[in-house]
């Protein structure tokens, strides 16, 4: 059914990138909204202006300076007030209290197109929330599965671990650890597994929370961080601690940042996500609608590159750690 609907996207795709990119294109304006300040989304942004300069349409990028709908909210009000965006791509910091603020977007008629997060369960289809266009991201349940069994063949299949997360009812990470425990609990009964403790998207916080988990359970082997600054802060306080190389870290995202952790013998395995074909591919699908393609699929699995001691200076591994400029 995935390779279905892939393949589909790609036809779509190669309709939009032919006639399009003079007329149709040049016609609509999009906006970028993503969900906080991180090489992650620095990754996707660049996705963003690479498509956008090959379609020569103009993107207005706003960055909340901290996750939360508190902060996502009124920069969605106020680029949707501009009164010159067809699109919105954005990663609604929370499931349920953005779908007001973007079913207002659309009503304003911006369009909305969900990348790395999504609203409602994320069923676009037959789901109780089904205007967005499409949810381009990864299938997050399946990365917590990949995780739990990399972790769990770290630590020998045994002992505690702990998962130090963001926020609550966040699609994204909700997903991580709905199929990490899901995991452990089926496949691995001799591994207890603590948390999750939510960051709110703070590294020192993430670090300060497992500091305090590794102190409270002596026993402890693994950590699942389930994004940037969890698998850093975790990171972190497993070295700060002196337990390089008898805790490990599993980390989502593939940051610069944990490639060096795995160099230390801290991190075990990285998962890394395709922030910048979200982007570049969320760009395609606004000028596809535009030009009146109908047939896009409402729901876009990006996939991932598993990384680890092994493989992580292979080329073709390596090309997917987050590279951001000027970092």
């Amino acid at each position: 059914m995935l390779k279905k609907l892939f393949l589909v996207a790609v036809a779509a795709l190669a309709l939009a990138a032919g006639p399009l990119t003079a007329d149709a294109a040049g016609k609509i304006k999009i906006g970028f909204l993503p969900g906080v300040v991180d090489p992650f989304y620095q990754v996707m942004q660049l996705g963003v202006e690479a498509a956008a300069k090959q379609y020569d349409l103009e993107v207005v990028t706003q960055i909340p300076p901290t996750w939360g709908v508190e902060a996502q909210t009124p920069i969605l009000d106020a680029m949707v007030a501009r009164g010159d965006l067809n699109y919105i791509i954005t990663a609604p910091t929370d499931k349920e209290q953005m779908v007001g603020p973007l079913k207002a977007a659309l009503d304003s008629g911006v369009k909305v197109i969900t990348v790395d997060t999504f609203l409602g369960d994320g069923n676009y289809v037959t789901g109780p929330i089904n205007f967005p266009i499409s949810y381009i991201g990864s299938d997050n349940v399946e990365g917590g599965r990949i995780s739990a069994r990399g972790l769990a063949k770290a630590i020998g299949g045994k002992g505690t671990v702990y998962i130090n997360s963001t926020n609550p009812n966040v699609s994204s990470v909700e997903g991580r650890e709905q199929g990490f425990k899901e995991v452990m609990a089926k496949e691995f009964p001799g591994i207890k597994v603590l948390g999750p403790d939510y960051n709110l998207d703070d590294m020192n916080k993430a670090q300060q929370q497992t500091s305090a988990i590794i102190e409270q359970n002596p026993d402890l082997v693994g950590v699942f961080g389930t994004n940037v600054f969890s698998a850093q802060g975790a990171g972190t306080a497993v070295v700060n601690a002196g337990l390089s190389g008898h805790v490990q870290v599993v980390a989502y995202d593939a940051t610069k940042a944990a490639i060096e952790l795995m160099g230390k013998g801290v991190v075990s395995l990285v998962l890394a996500q395709k922030p910048y074909d979200m982007g570049y591919m969320a760009v395609q699908f606004a000028v596809a609608d535009a030009a009146g393609v109908t047939s896009l699929p409402r729901r876009v699995e990006t996939g991932f590159a598993i990384i680890d001691k092994d493989n992580v200076k292979d080329p073709k591994v390596a090309r997917f750690i987050y590279q951001v400029p000027g970092q």
